[in-house]
């Protein structure tokens, strides 16, 4: 962690509407690193990740044209709950030293923001100063899944759900809740939180 610099993690269940938040601080100036996007990048394009993941898991886990065989990555994955453990233990260290570099090239700013739905789960959060949790209705988080992945089963979003803290575990964790429910105003957390973060940054 770099004294000069704090470091924000943004976490939530799978539905919460991490995303939705990250978009408003982004649109505040605050840069936000996307932990689950760049995550599927390094699997296609770290050397050593691809590497790991085709010795560990399969030479077929990548198409002929290199791409990630994400169906055969996610049916390995429910049909066997270590395999997710295995490709957990390639991946999150490579995200870990991405987003090391990213940080240092965004040494200028008052705080960044590290967005992920695993990063209480990862260990990752032991590197940053203070953790926001999203949290919306389970049956408000299940109707925003089915609209935005229809491909998902409903076995499959709840082996993810099963797989990620609750969100009670998460609160008890954080320094920040923003709720994203049907009823709630984000934009007004997230000032309050911002002008918060703002402030501990000038004053350290």
């Amino acid at each position: 962690m770099q004294s000069s610099i704090l470091l924000i993690g943004v976490t939530g269940g799978i539905g919460a509407g991490k995303s939705v938040v990250c978009k408003v601080f982004a649109t505040l100036g605050v840069p936000v690193y996307n932990a689950d996007d760049q995550a599927k990048k390094l699997m296609e394009t770290d050397s050593h990740v691809v590497k790991a993941i085709k010795s560990h898991i399969s030479k077929d886990a990548y198409l002929p044209s290199g791409k990630l065989n994400r169906e055969l990555i996610a049916n390995k994955v429910f049909e066997d709950g270590e395999m997710l453990e295995i490709i957990n233990g390639i991946v999150h260290p490579a995200v870990a030293k991405d987003f090391q570099r990213w940080v240092e090239k965004h040494g200028n700013q008052p705080y960044l923001i590290k967005e992920a739905a695993l990063l209480i789960e990862s260990g990752s959060a032991k590197m940053l100063n203070h953790i926001i949790t999203v949290t919306a209705p389970m049956e408000l988080r299940m109707s925003r899944i089915m609209a935005r992945d229809p491909q998902r089963s409903q076995k499959q979003i709840n082996k993810i759900i099963a797989n990620q803290l609750s969100d009670e575990e998460r609160i008890a964790r954080s320094g920040f809740v923003i709720d994203n429910g049907a009823n709630a105003m984000v934009l007004p957390q997230v000032l309050a939180i911002h002008e918060f973060l703002i402030n501990a940054a000038r004053t350290g």
